[in-house]
């Protein structure tokens, strides 16, 4: 199992739920690209609460260069991936001034109650688990909806940089395309979260959905 997802201890489930967040995983692509500003202006005008977890983009590239140049193990290779979202986090918030960056889930409920846009840096909740498969198969995209899953999300979004072209998708074949990690279809069951992928030109299908979760948006993944 690629991690077992314990419901938060922070009382979600006495939240109502237009209460409850989205989870939005900014690939780290978009995040070095010149989308990134548009996709950030959509989030911050969202009308439910926001948790947005940016991937490790070139700093986890780095991490994975250098353990092939040095021969670290994946525990290690592991823990400076969640650096690198970490580094990256602080980065996205330091972009908008309604943003904030939380690591533990009390931190981020208290980001939302400040109506503020929630920021992920996931290493303090992240790296002492033993339940958290430590390897490559374990990216971004599976602690977003691992996140997703503790915090009660509504949905979680997948924003890449790519051409989506379909309406639904499932998430073996995302996985076999390495559109998302291969430890991602199995999160999914896991978790239960629906989750929606999103690229290039969707910022206007993401913009209504924010403001009214009826709405569909992107490819469903299944």
């Amino acid at each position: 199992m690629p991690g077992q997802v314990a419901r938060s201890d922070m009382g979600f489930a006495s939240r109502a739920p237009e209460a409850r967040p989205v989870v939005v995983k900014l690939g780290g692509s978009v995040v070095r690209s010149g989308a990134l500003a548009g996709w950030l202006d959509v989030i911050a005008s969202a009308a439910c609460p926001v948790v947005v977890v940016p991937g490790g983009g070139a700093l986890a590239d780095e991490v994975r260069a250098c353990q092939t140049q040095l021969g670290f193990g994946d525990q290690a290779a592991h823990r400076m991936a969640l650096l690198a979202m970490d580094q990256l986090a602080w980065a996205v918030a330091g972009l908008r001034p309604g943003f904030s960056v939380g690591a533990k889930e009390e931190e981020l409920w208290a980001v939302l109650d400040r109506k503020r846009i929630a920021v992920w840096a996931p290493y303090a909740l992240v790296a002492e688990r033993s339940d958290i498969e430590e390897s490559w198969r374990l990216t971004s995209d599976s602690l977003a909806l691992w996140l997703a899953g503790r915090l009660g999300a509504t949905r979680c979004y997948l924003i890449k940089s790519i051409e989506r072209k379909v309406a639904q998708a499932t998430a073996g074949q995302l996985a076999r395309d390495g559109v998302v990690d291969a430890a991602f279809p199995e999160m999914l069951r896991e978790t239960g979260v629906s989750a929606f992928l999103l690229g290039r030109g969707d910022q206007r299908t993401f913009a209504a959905s924010v403001t009214d979760l009826a709405e569909r948006c992107g490819a469903a993944i299944e």
